[in-house]
């Protein structure tokens, strides 16, 4: 089973947090320092101790500075750094991607090419260390799958280089979008650009806690430590559950209707098929004052959710629309193809697991060839499965199997 590790961000992400967390978890803090010598850069130490955040004790690591480049880095000079490493190149590859999703929001932030863009808040040792430190630390976990929680931000005013800015700050507030967000707790900075980099780059997923056999959590600890709140970040590390098919986060779009022309709904479902719907329903309901109505529910991934709202807000007389973050569990699909009178007709697999699949013919396909062929489109798809299923029985067995 596949390894993955879930960030728990309630309290934001930074670079060392996210050391913290993978040190708590089981990675060897040997092999930490001893991989991260490989960087080849001098003049820093790194420790780790036990504290205390609110009432979860987890662990610090820090990067103590003795000697070393203290200017900003720009992004040539950091390409340059980890190509001249020791490190595995799977961990240069990431480190490096790391750093122009940064070089990125920080040009978008101060409006300035990437390529021009001097690193202050990871420039300096203990924030390169942090960047590369956690991607080598998935690495040497064997993390193959990396998912998150919506990420806390905070809120208020912080400090920088730049002077007194609303958090997030501009370089936070450009990675996060297509990421969800949210503000709670102390008035301060909980995610930094370097975590938010960091847990865009890796993470496939966004979402709830998703199925998985744990066997490790870690907490890392931030370097504040605010009244009446545990500033850590956790990780679940483990294997996914086994099942069939791969679980994804997707949008539901839903709103009641009682006063909408059912010629209209036709329309709505073509034009937010358009908008990048991947599913529409329609179920009869009885709302407020007896009356009768449709409750429409649309799935979306969650870029197409406004496009898919735009169309929702203007076709039908909706004044509001329900928006939840929702599970769902897809199987692996392909296609295959058959003639039926001349023409071909795609069936749609998917499967289930080794040696179990399922089978469908497209309909539209199927009605293509009734309408030319003047056949009941019943008799189209009945016949399409079963040419389907006779050329599973021709096709040549593998040697060595029964």
């Amino acid at each position: 089973m596949a390894r993955h590790l879930h960030f728990d961000c309630f309290s934001g992400i930074s670079g060392d947090m996210t050391l913290g967390a993978l040190v708590d978890a089981g990675l060897p803090f040997k092999d930490l320092v001893r991989g991260l010598a490989s960087l080849k850069i001098d003049g820093y130490r790194l420790t780790r101790k036990r504290v205390e955040r609110g009432a979860i004790t987890a662990t610090k690591v820090d990067v103590l500075i003795d000697k070393g480049f203290r200017a900003p880095l720009t992004l040539s000079q950091i390409a340059k750094i980890l190509r001249r490493s020791g490190l595995p190149p799977a961990v240069k590859e990431r480190s490096q991607a790391v750093f122009d999703v940064l070089a990125d929001a920080e040009g978008k932030a101060h409006g300035v090419e990437p390529s021009h863009v001097h690193f202050h808040e990871v420039g300096v040792i203990d924030s390169f260390v942090d960047v590369v430190g956690g991607i080598l630390g998935l690495h040497l976990l064997d993390i193959r799958r990396v998912t998150a929680s919506a990420i806390n931000v905070g809120a208020g005013m912080l400090q920088s280089a730049h002077g007194a800015l609303p958090v997030p700050g501009p370089a936070v507030a450009a990675l996060a979008v297509g990421v969800p967000i949210y503000a709670k707790g102390p008035e301060r900075e909980l995610t930094t650009p370097t975590g938010m980099a960091l847990l865009k780059t890796v993470t496939t997923d966004f979402g709830c806690l998703p199925s998985m056999q744990v066997r490790q959590v870690g907490y890392g600890a931030g370097t504040a430590d605010p009244a009446q709140w545990a500033n850590v970040l956790r990780v679940f590390i483990g294997e996914e559950a086994p099942a069939s098919g791969a679980m994804e986060t997707i949008i539901e779009l839903e709103t009641n209707l009682d006063d909408v022309n059912p010629q209209v709904y036709d329309t709505v479902f073509d034009r937010v098929f358009a908008a990048g719907a991947v599913d529409a329903t329609l179920a009869p309901v009885i709302m407020k004052k007896g009356r009768p109505g449709n409750i429409l529910s649309v799935l979306a991934p969650r870029e197409h959710t406004e496009a898919v709202l735009a169309v929702l807000f203007a076709e039908t007389t909706a004044l509001g629309v329900r928006i939840r973050e929702v599970q769902r569990r897809v199987l692996p699909r392909q296609f295959a193809s058959v003639r039926i009178n001349g023409q071909d007709v795609r069936i749609k697999l998917a499967a289930i697991r080794p040696g179990l699949s399922k089978a469908a013919p497209e309909y539209e396909d199927c009605k293509r060839v009734a309408e030319r062929s003047g056949r009941p489109v019943k008799d189209i798809l009945d016949e399409a499965l079963m040419v389907y299923r006779q050329t599973l029985g021709t096709r040549p067995r593998r040697k060595g199997r029964a």
